[in-house]
């Protein structure tokens, strides 16, 4: 949920290049799409559709084998360091931190809301056993996700501390 709701549109969001008057998403062909993208391992579904985890349906080996969403949050997950989250590639290739980036400066700075929201996904793991398409991320958001009204929780609500 946190990572289909705060992160992902993050990739597909025409991002301001700083320094530039020009924009950019990292989920473009130049850059981290899975078919044509040259960035490197993360790879990015552009446009992936949510994941409705209230269908009985949606188990999570369904999720796991057919959802965009999750091909998405396996990529990211797979540029993230939980014991060291503000080394985490997700993190400082798009802040060009000590490792070159071949899209240049993505974001301002640590305090770019983009930053901020990334930082919290990275630093509030999902318990052992459960991901991102389980109950386990409803409390990232305030007011916590309520799956009877799945609506009710937006890109707003997305906890950043």
């Amino acid at each position: 949920m946190y990572f289909e709701t705060c992160i992902n549109p993050i990739f597909d969001e025409l991002l301001p290049i700083p320094g530039t008057t020009r924009t950019n998403t990292c989920s473009g062909a130049g850059c981290h799409d899975n078919v044509a993208g040259t960035g490197g391992a993360f790879r990015v579904v552009p446009a992936a559709q949510p994941v409705d985890v209230t269908l009985a349906a949606n188990t999570p080996a369904v999720i796991r084998a057919t959802a965009d969403m999750y091909k998405n949050f396996y990529s990211a997950q797979g540029e993230v360091d939980v014991s060291t989250p503000v080394q985490s590639r997700l993190l400082i290739k798009p802040l060009v931190q000590g490792v070159l980036h071949g899209g240049g400066l993505v974001f301002s700075g640590v305090s770019d809301p983009h930053v901020k929201l990334i930082q919290y996904w990275i630093t509030h793991p999902a318990p052992i056993g459960q991901d991102e398409f389980s109950t386990a991320s409803y409390s990232m958001f305030t007011p916590p996700f309520d799956p009877q009204n799945p609506q009710s929780t937006t890109a707003a609500n997305c906890n950043t501390q």
